[in-house]
């Protein structure tokens, strides 16, 4: 290979770089992009109305009893059943038989370990509907320091109907509330 051969190539070698760093320095002045100054757009957004937070509205036992059922009680004591027991007489599991629990006094369970948080309160307290509504609601919001570590009954209707399914189990039933 002569030296004219090796201008050949390196001419061609130069010239292919030329032709693609001068393609690119054309396409940057032919479609120029402006940067803003902040990336992204602006939304709007209405300011929220700042008034005090309003109050959960609270809804009265017997009002939420009114049209419980126990055949939804007795279906959603099915979340309730690994732990507790309804029949009377019923064993103990993790926790305590379930019979006969309306107007009960806190912690009367024989045989039956309580958390320290709830025999705390058991001579003075009593399972009214009031209490199991809010127990039954949120176990650990209502009664802080339980060892009970179910997640609570949210929704209304589910929960009179298990409060309804709890009276029930009875020998002679608790009066149903009237406030």
């Amino acid at each position: 290979m002569d030296s004219f051969e090796l201008n050949k190539i390196a001419g061609a070698l130069l010239g292919a770089l030329l032709f693609v760093f001068g393609t690119g320095f054309l396409s940057e002045l032919i479609f120029y992009q402006h940067h803003p100054e902040t990336p992204g757009y602006v939304i709007e957004v209405a300011e929220a109305a700042t008034e005090e937070a309003e109050e959960p509205v609270v809804i009265s036992v017997a009002a939420l009893m009114a049209n419980a059922e126990v055949s939804g009680g007795e279906r959603a004591a099915r979340k309730c059943s690994a732990c507790h027991t309804f029949d009377n007489g019923g064993a103990n599991k993790v926790g305590p038989n379930l019979w006969n629990i309306v107007n009960r006094q806190f912690g009367a369970v024989d045989g039956f370990n309580y958390s320290s948080a709830l025999t705390a309160l058991a001579a003075e307290k009593t399972w009214t509907f009031e209490e199991l509504n809010g127990f039954l609601q949120n176990p650990r919001g209502h009664l802080p320091g339980t060892s009970m570590s179910f997640a609570g009954l949210k929704k209304d209707d589910e929960r009179a109907d298990m409060l309804a399914y709890l009276r029930s189990l009875s020998d002679s039933p608790a009066p149903l509330p009237t406030e």
